[in-house]
């Protein structure tokens, strides 16, 4: 039991900080090109709580991580947090724009996995080995790259499905739109079927070698 407390520990700011700023980023660069809905919703914030979903933020990780560390398996974080409302048809350029809207979230957890990691080795270049801080700035690192990674699965509504909905043709567009009813059944038959891995090892192997850029 200690030991998945201090997991838990460990992982809770990583966690938080990552979704939070992940759906801060899209309503952000959805503002910069002509939408402000996010912004009237008061969602452009770093402020946890307004987008804390309490199923996906907070009850969903907790779950995989204490039946991992039940279990002795490695678990991959999965969890969500309250979509920030976005209204493509504001957008100056909306086929093209929602690319850079969708494009931002991912974007901004690759950063925040290199700022993990540069953290990480300023504490060693300083000598500080607080093993606390050293496994946060782990997690943090780990976090935002599955993050990134599952986000870009080009499987609408994720960010990855959003970009190649903006990137194909207006026909091709619209028949792959069709497919985002189905696209938490997708996830979660690739979740269970133990496939998701596989399916994002590209994503996590070109964050890693960026993030290795700077450590």
């Amino acid at each position: 039991m200690d030991s998945l407390i201090q997991t838990i520990t460990v992982y809770a700011l990583p966690v938080l900080f990552a979704i939070t700023l992940h759906e801060a980023a899209h309503g952000y660069v959805a503002r910069m090109f002509g939408d402000k809905t996010a912004w009237l919703a008061g969602r452009i914030t770093l402020n946890p709580i307004k987008h804390v979903d309490l199923v996906g933020t907070i009850a969903v990780p907790l779950l995989i991580l204490a039946a991992a560390k039940l279990m002795g398996a490695p678990g991959l974080l999965f969890g969500w947090a309250k979509p920030v409302p976005v209204n493509f048809a504001n957008l100056r350029r909306p086929k093209r724009d929602m690319i850079w809207v969708a494009a931002a979230g991912p974007g901004s957890n690759l950063f925040m996995a290199i700022l993990w990691a540069i953290s990480l080795t300023v504490q060693d270049s300083l000598g500080l080995r607080e093993e606390f801080f050293q496994a946060m700035a782990v997690a943090g690192v780990q976090v935002n790259l599955v993050l990134m990674a599952l986000n870009l699965l080009p499987v609408p509504p994720l960010d990855g499905g959003r970009i190649v909905t903006g990137i194909l043709p207006n026909k091709l567009a619209y028949r792959f739109a069709q497919l985002e009813p189905y696209g938490l059944i997708i996830l979660v038959v690739l979740l269970v079927t133990g496939t998701l891995g596989f399916f994002i090892r590209p994503f996590l192997d070109f964050g890693a070698a960026v993030v290795g850029l700077f450590t």
